[in-house]
């Protein structure tokens, strides 16, 4: 229990702290993109501006869709902040994508492709609250 709480607290800090670091618009869709891809072929794939599958394409407007006209995106803690950013993708997974029963839902958000996709969407925010953009270049 004790484990539990000490995560729950670091992981309020790290929340509260994303509300404060500002990101645009042009930086949400990058994280989305980054987060969502796949596949390392589809980051190769962004990086040299390859075309991108149009499945992947309308995951990530999805997402970003979300990002921009949810009403949960558009409290001061959540619009234009690196945690709305976040939150856009954890809302895409619980709010937005379509399963084929709430079992469906729960095994991805738990341990299959949502939860992989958050995972990594929490690394790219760690690095963008750390390095800023420079955080998202593909290299």
């Amino acid at each position: 229990m004790g484990i539990s709480n000490k995560m729950a607290d670091e992981l309020d800090g790290i929340f509260n702290q994303w509300t404060k670091v500002r990101i645009t618009d042009k930086d949400v869709m990058k994280l989305i993109q980054q987060a969502m891809a796949p596949s390392k072929e589809v980051l190769k794939s962004l990086k040299t501006g390859e075309e991108l599958s149009t499945v992947f394409k309308n995951i990530c407007d999805n997402a970003f869709m979300y990002a921009m006209a949810s009403p949960t995106q558009q409290t001061e803690t959540t619009k234009g902040t690196l945690f709305g950013a976040y939150n856009a993708i954890t809302g895409y997974f619980q709010n937005v994508k379509e399963y084929k029963d709430e079992e469906a839902k729960v095994k991805s958000i738990i341990g299959g492709t949502g939860q992989l996709r958050t995972q990594a969407a929490f690394d790219l925010c760690l690095g963008y609250a750390k390095n800023g953009e420079e955080a998202l270049a593909l290299n």
